[in-house]
C-alpha cells in the first residue's frame, strides 16, 4: 500500500468530528451574560461585578451567551465572597465574618453542571478585593465589596448555547453567631473575569 493511499484510507476512517478536533484555533473572549442583579464596577480592579442571587429556576440565574462553537467549551470566572463593610464593626472589633458560599452551574434544562464553594474570612479593610463605585458611601463607593477569591473553570458539553449560574447557600460565621442563607432571591455569592474558551463553529 503506498503512503498516499494509507493517508487517504486514515482519513476516511477518522470522519469529520476527528478532522475538526485537529483543525481550528482556540479562541478565548470576555464571555456575553446578563445579569439579574449587577453590583457595580470595580475602582480599582476596573471589573465588572455580579451578584450571584440563590434559586432554582436556570431562567433567573446569570445566563451566560456562548458564541457559535465546535465541541465542549470552557467557562470560567472568579467567585468571591460578599461583604457588607462597616469600619464602626471594625474599630468595635466586632467585624470578623467567615463566609462560604455556594452557587451551581446549571444547563438551560436544569442539569447541574458543577458546584463551586469560596471560602474566606474578613478582618479588615486589607481583606476586600475592592471596592465599588456608584455608592452613597465615603468616594462614593457601595457598602457590598468582594472578599476572597476562587477560580472556577467549567467544561459545558458542546450542544449548549447557554449556562446558568445560580446560588444554593451561604453560611456567615460571626463573633456572636452564625447566619445561614438559602431563601430565593438572596444574593449570596459575586462573579467577576467571566471567560470563554471554545473553538469557532467554521
Amino acid at each position: 500500500m503506498t503512503r498516499a493511499l494509507a493517508g487517504l484510507l486514515w482519513i476516511g476512517l477518522c470522519g469529520p468530528a476527528q478532522m475538526e478536533a485537529q483543525g481550528g484555533a482556540t479562541r478565548a473572549e470576555p464571555a456575553m451574560f446578563h445579569c439579574p442583579s449587577l453590583l457595580g464596577d470595580g475602582i480599582q480592579t476596573r471589573r465588572s461585578f455580579c451578584d450571584v442571587l440563590t434559586g432554582r429556576d436556570p431562567a433567573a440565574g446569570i445566563i451566560i451567551e456562548l458564541p457559535p462553537h465546535t465541541g465542549a467549551v470552557t467557562l470560567t470566572f472568579d467567585l468571591h465572597n460578599r461583604h457588607t463593610y462597616s469600619q464602626e464593626l471594625i474599630r468595635a472589633n466586632r467585624a470578623y465574618r467567615h463566609y462560604t458560599a455556594t452557587i451551581g452551574v446549571l444547563t438551560a434544562d436544569n442539569t447541574l453542571l458543577t458546584r463551586a464553594v469560596v471560602q474566606n474570612e474578613f478582618r479588615t479593610a486589607a481583606d476586600l478585593l475592592d471596592v465599588v463605585s456608584g455608592g452613597a458611601g465615603p468616594g462614593g463607593v457601595k457598602a457590598v465589596a468582594p472578599t476572597g477569591t476562587e477560580s472556577i473553570a467549567v467544561t459545558i458539553p458542546a450542544p449548549e448555547q447557554t449556562v446558568s449560574i445560580l446560588g444554593e447557600k451561604l453560611a456567615v460565621i460571626r463573633v456572636d453567631g452564625i447566619d445561614n442563607f438559602s431563601a430565593p432571591g438572596r444574593p449570596v455569592a459575586i462573579i467577576s473575569n467571566v471567560m470563554v474558551q471554545y473553538r469557532p463553529r467554521r
